[in-house]
């Protein structure tokens, strides 16, 4: 391995040449405390920046192996290394110098969730950060002496300011990492107690606004107070005795003015499958993790879904047991939505029928008297509900505030008042039995089955033009796959970048298992199988620093939205 003096002579021998001389500097070096490793060296100073490493000996770096002892541990380390890694930079930054990303130094900023990361790796050996530079350039000129800077003052800062346990604040480590394996244990323990979530005492559940994800704290902030009656006391690991609201399994309703936080609570429990930093507000906001948010997904595209439990008798004969679509409506897409998380083993389903179909959700018995059944092919969700729970054993959790036809289905009614929650089951239940609902129920003697189906792995084809394989992110929201865009903005549990990058590249991965045998569901398992065994690098035989992982759901979800899949019955 090369030293840093190596590198030092090499950034001097280029300056000024042109900007492609930086490939000579491709490779590994090592310093004191540290080894440094350039992978991918950027080819023009507007393009992407470049891949870097930095590896340190355990023996030096320090970390006690009892904040990495367990994977909750490890992952709730690694998180925190890479905001240490990440406040570091902003801390030395000096700012551009020169065109394009020139003098920029960054690492995969992780937002208010903690996820298993790409970026940063805690072992017994070593402790290794991923991260970019931005090679400086005037014009396409190369910078030598601002590079040296950057390698030899700004780095060096970085890497011992968060690669080392005795610079960082121990207190704030600890802190971190026991709040989340505390979330761990309390998201295991859900089942045993009978739950599909829970809701500390105190929570604060209210965000800055749509786009700023940090706890609400200004104006009149209510801390969540859960009602007696769904009062759980738990123990925690690390920080003992909590108590808060558990939601039973079955059917639970949210009901409750406008503004008053009926959303607010589901969008909480929507992302309660993840574990979230300390002074979030939601660290202890816990949903089971096969939960899943089912909505209206107007114009997405449909490939042989089983829809006939919602859906059957189409105009013209059109095929709901095998159903296709390129431009799905309200109805057919919430069906499919839900048939499809079903198929990949959802248990829990989280609903708002702010974004729902309403002819999905419900037909008062008014409409079912001026039209028959006969004449509509739409089961409405209040009928099978309830038979997802019985045949099942899925869940759901329901904000509604415009049909009390649901109490007749309802085993749990939440109203929020100003942001607090109220047991009104009892209240409910007495409501339907004095206003006995007209309407028929028209979900027939059972739910119906959930057919798998098996993709044509020809049909997930990442390749482009010349190029054998385009896969790219586009934010949160968006794929390029090959030459087809996955638009993922109804999928709403995804809250990462760099969850979608990894997804983008899950796809190619599960497509080269796909043998035409397999059901979607079992591909899914093996693809998270091989993460788990093998980490997010087994998605990319370059080590990549901004992947973070994903639910298998979130993964079908993708795949089910590529406009080209093909797939067949079991």
């Amino acid at each position: 391995m090369k030293s840093g003096d190596d590198l030092s002579a090499q950034l001097r021998r280029i300056d000024g040449k042109g900007y492609k001389a930086y490939n000579d500097i491709q490779g590994s070096y090592n310093f004191r405390d540290y080894s440094l490793h350039l992978d991918h060296v950027q080819a023009d100073p507007f393009a992407a920046p470049s891949r870097v490493r930095v590896q340190v000996d355990q023996r030096k770096a320090g970390f006690p192996a009892s904040s990495y002892r367990s994977k909750s541990r490890e992952i709730a380390l690694r998180d925190y290394l890479t905001r240490e890694f990440s406040q570091a930079c902003r801390k030395y930054f000096r700012g551009n110098r020169g065109t394009g990303n020139s003098g920029v130094i960054c690492i995969d900023l992780p937002g208010q969730e903690i996820l298993e990361r790409s970026s940063f790796f805690v072992t017994d050996s070593q402790v290794e950060a991923r991260f970019t530079m931005g090679l400086p350039a005037y014009g396409r000129r190369i910078a030598g002496k601002q590079a040296e800077s950057m390698f030899f003052e700004e780095l060096p800062r970085i890497i011992y300011a968060s690669l080392f346990f005795k610079d960082l604040d121990h207190e704030e480590l600890v802190r971190h990492v026991e709040t989340s394996e505390d979330a761990d244990y309390l998201r295991e323990k859900l089942a045993e107690l009978g739950l599909v979530a829970f809701v500390a005492q105190g929570a604060v559940l209210p965000r800055e606004s749509g786009i700023e994800l940090r706890p609400l704290n200004k104006g009149r902030v209510v801390a969540f107070e859960p009602p007696e009656s769904f009062n759980v006391e738990i123990e925690l690991p690390n920080r003992g005795k909590i108590t808060g609201m558990g939601i039973p399994r079955g059917v639970t309703l949210i009901v409750g003015g406008g503004y008053h936080g009926k959303s607010t609570l589901l969008h909480a429990l929507e992302l309660g499958v993840y574990n979230h930093v300390p002074g979030d507000g939601r660290e202890f906001v816990i949903t089971d993790p096969l939960a899943v948010k089912i909505r209206a997904e107007d114009g997405r595209s449909i490939s042989k879904v089983d829809i006939s439990p919602f859906i059957t008798n189409l105009p013209f004969g059109k095929d709901t047991v095998g159903f296709s679509s390129e431009d799905a409506s309200g109805s057919t897409s919430q069906a499919a939505n839900t048939i499809e998380a079903l198929e990949v083993g959802a248990q829990v389903l989280l609903i708002d029928e702010d974004t729902s179909a309403t002819n999905f959700m419900i037909r008062d018995h008014r409409m079912q008297e001026l039209v028959s059944k006969e004449q509509e092919p739409i089961t409405p969700f209040i009928d099978k509900i309830q038979q997802l729970y019985k045949e099942k054993g899925v869940s759901t959790i329901l904000v509604i505030g415009g049909s009390g036809d649901y109490f007749d289905v309802a085993d749990h009614v939440i109203c929020m008042v100003e942001y607090r929650p109220q047991d009104v089951t009892g209240r409910a239940r007495e409501i339907a039995e004095k206003y006995r609902a007209e309407r028929k129920a028209e979900g027939g003697e059972g739910f119906g089955d959930i057919t798998a189906r098996i993709p044509i792995a020809d049909s997930l084809d990442p390749s482009r033009g010349r190029r054998p394989v385009k896969i790219s992110a586009k934010g949160r929201e968006t794929i390029l796959f090959g030459r087809h865009l996955i638009e993922l903005q109804a999928v709403e549990q995804l809250v990462d970048p760099s969850q979608t990058k990894a997804i983008g590249d899950a796809i190619h991965f599960a497509a080269k298992i796909m043998d035409g045998s397999r059901a979607l569901a079992e591909i899914i398992t093996e693809v998270l199988a091989e993460i788990a065994e093998g980490g997010l690098d087994v998605l990319n035989p370059r080590p990549m620093g901004d992947y973070a992982v994903f639910r298998g759901l979130e993964l079908a979800a993708a795949i089910n939205r590529l406009r080209s899949l093909r797939v067949k019955h079991v």
